[in-house]
C-alpha cells in the first residue's frame, strides 16, 4: 500500500495554512457568539478567554510536534490510531468530522442572521440553503484555489478586526462618532455595570462553553499536513504565529467592545460589531462590517468543509471510513466527503426552519463538547507518543512541545473541567447528552462494523519519506 498522500496536491503553503486557520477560528465564535459569552461572563469574559487561548496553544503545539514527525492526511486521527489504538482514532476522526458538521450548522446560522440585517421580511433558512449549495461548490475546486479563496476571505476579516480595534480605540479616545446623547465610553465600562465579575465565578465558568467553541477549528492545521509544502517549516511557522494572533484579536477585541458600552447592551440585535457600529450612528461602517462578517462565515464554513473531507479521506485509507470516501478528483480534491458534508449541511435549513430562535445555542454547545473532545484525544496521542520514544528519539524532535509534561497535563486538566461545565448548566446539559450519545454510538460502529473486516480494519496505512 502506498503512502496516504498519494492522491492528494501538496499545493498549500505556509501563507494558505497560516490564513486557514485564522479563517476557521476567527469567525462566527467572535463575531456573533463572543456575545453569548459576554452575557454569561460579563467583562470577566477575557480571562475565559485568556485560559482557554493557553489550553488551545498547548494542543496546537503537540499536534504540531506529531505533524511534523509525520505529516499526513487525517493527522490527529491518524495519531490517535497509531498511539492509542484503532478504536481512539475511530472516534476522534469520526467526532472531528461531526465537529466540523456541528460547526458548520452554527456558521451558517450565523450568516443567516447576518443577512437579517439587510432583508429581516426574507425567512432565514432560504440564506441558509443558498450558501450550503455554494461553499459545497467552491470545496469542488482544487486545493490551490481553495486555499487562495481562504487567504483572501481571512486577510478581509483581520483587516477589518484590525480596523474596528483602531477605530474603537479612536472613539475611547476622542470621541468620534459619538452624538450627545450616547453612553459614556471608556475602560471604566468593564467595572462600573455590576463589577468587572456581575455574575460571579459561576457566570465566567458559564461562558467557558461558548468561548472554547470560538476557538474550535484551528486544529485544521494538523489536517493541512498532507497537503503542505515542505510541512517540517510550514507547519511551526503557522503554529507558533496562530495562536497568538488569534488570542491577541479576541482579548483585544472585546475588550474595546465592552469599553464602547456597557456590556449589558453587547449582543442584543445580532452580531455585537454591527450593532455598536449602528448603534453609535455610522449606518456605513454597519452596512460594511456586516460584509465582513459574512465573509467571516463564509470563509470558516469554507475551512471546516476542508477539515472533515480531509479527515475522512484519510480515514477511508485505514479502513475506518466507506472506501468510497477515499475517491479523488482529477483536480486532487477527495470529493466524495465534500457531497457528504454539503447533505449533511442541509440539517441546518431544516433547524433554521423549525427553531430560529433557540439554534445557535444547542449548536455552539453540542460543538463544544466535540472541539474538547478532540483536543483531548490529541493531547493524549502526543503523551502516548511520548511514552513510546526512547529518550533519543525524543532529542531528535523537530517541533518538541514546551514545559513538557506540566503543560499538556494541565491542558488536559482543563479540558475535562470543559466537559464538567458542559453538564452542571442547564442550558448545556443537553450537549453532553448528546456527546455521550455520539461517542456510544460509535463504539457500536466500530465493534460491528469495522472489526468484522479483520486486522486491516481500523490499522493505520504505512507512511513512506517524502512521499507527494
Amino acid at each position: 500500500m502506498q503512502a496516504q498522500t498519494q492522491d492528494l496536491k501538496r499545493g498549500l503553503n505556509a501563507r494558505h495554512i497560516r490564513f486557514m486557520a485564522l479563517g476557521s477560528a476567527i469567525g462566527t465564535g467572535l463575531f456573533y457568539g463572543s456575545a453569548k459569552a459576554i452575557q454569561e461572563a460579563g467583562p470577566s469574559v477575557l480571562i475565559a478567554y485568556l485560559i482557554a487561548g493557553a489550553a488551545v496553544y498547548m494542543v496546537m503545539r503537540a499536534l504540531g510536534e506529531m505533524a511534523v514527525k509525520d505529516p499526513v492526511s487525517g493527522s490527529f486521527g491518524h495519531y490517535a490510531t497509531c498511539y492509542l489504538g484503532p478504536i481512539a482514532g475511530f472516534l476522534t476522526g469520526w467526532t472531528y468530522a461531526f465537529e466540523m458538521i456541528i460547526v458548520c450548522l452554527a456558521d451558517i446560522t450565523a450568516f443567516g442572521l447576518y443577512m437579517g440585517f439587510w432583508y429581516p421580511d426574507v425567512p432565514r433558512w432560504i440564506w441558509v440553503l443558498s450558501i450550503v449549495l455554494f461553499i459545497g461548490a467552491i470545496n469542488l475546486c482544487s486545493v490551490k484555489v481553495f486555499g487562495e479563496l481562504e487567504f483572501w476571505l481571512s486577510l478581509l476579516k483581520v483587516g477589518a478586526i484590525i480596523a474596528m480595534i483602531a477605530g474603537g480605540l479612536g472613539i475611547m479616545l476622542f470621541g468620534l462618532g459619538m452624538d450627545a446623547g450616547s453612553a459614556a465610553t471608556g475602560v471604566q465600562n468593564l467595572w462600573q455595570h455590576g463589577g468587572f465579575m456581575p455574575n460571579g465565578v459561576s457566570g465566567l465558568i458559564a461562558s467557558l462553553a461558548v468561548v472554547v467553541f470560538a476557538f474550535g477549528g484551528i486544529e485544521i492545521i494538523g489536517i493541512t499536513a498532507g497537503e503542505a509544502k515542505d510541512p517540517a517549516k510550514t507547519i511551526p511557522r503557522a503554529i507558533n504565529a496562530v495562536p497568538l494572533r488569534i488570542l491577541l484579536f479576541y482579548v483585544l477585541t472585546l475588550f474595546v467592545l465592552m469599553s464602547l458600552f456597557p456590556w449589558t447592551q453587547i449582543g442584543s440585535q445580532g452580531s455585537p460589531f454591527v450593532q455598536i457600529f449602528d448603534g453609535l450612528g455610522i449606518k456605513s461602517a454597519a452596512t460594511i462590517l456586516n460584509i465582513v462578517v459574512i465573509s467571516a462565515a463564509v470563509s470558516a464554513i469554507n475551512s471546516d468543509i476542508f477539515g472533515a473531507g480531509r479527515m475522512l479521506y484519510g480515514m477511508a485509507q485505514q479502513g475506518q471510513a466507506p472506501r468510497a470516501f477515499g475517491a479523488v478528483s482529477k483536480s486532487g480534491v477527495p470529493w466524495m466527503t465534500v457531497v457528504v458534508m454539503t447533505v449533511a449541511l442541509l440539517l441546518g435549513v431544516l433547524l433554521n426552519y423549525l427553531i430560529p430562535e433557540d439554534v445557535f445555542m444547542l449548536i455552539a454547545s453540542i460543538a463544544t463538547f466535540a472541539t474538547v473532545w478532540v483536543w483531548l484525544m490529541i493531547l493524549l496521542s502526543q503523551v502516548g507518543m511520548r511514552r513510546k520514544m526512547s529518550a533519543e528519539e525524543v532529542a531528535q524532535l523537530k517541533f518538541p512541545v514546551p514545559f513538557w509534561p506540566i503543560g499538556p497535563a494541565l491542558a488536559i486538566v482543563f479540558l475535562v473541567f470543559v466537559i464538567g461545565v458542559l453538564g452542571y448548566f442547564p442550558r448545556t446539559q443537553m450537549a453532553l447528552i448528546v456527546g455521550a450519545a455520539w461517542i456510544a454510538l460509535l463504539c457500536l460502529a466500530y465493534r460491528y462494523l469495522v472489526v468484522p473486516r479483520g486486522p486491516r480494519g481500523g490499522m493505520p496505512v504505512p507512511v513512506t519519506e517524502g512521499s507527494d
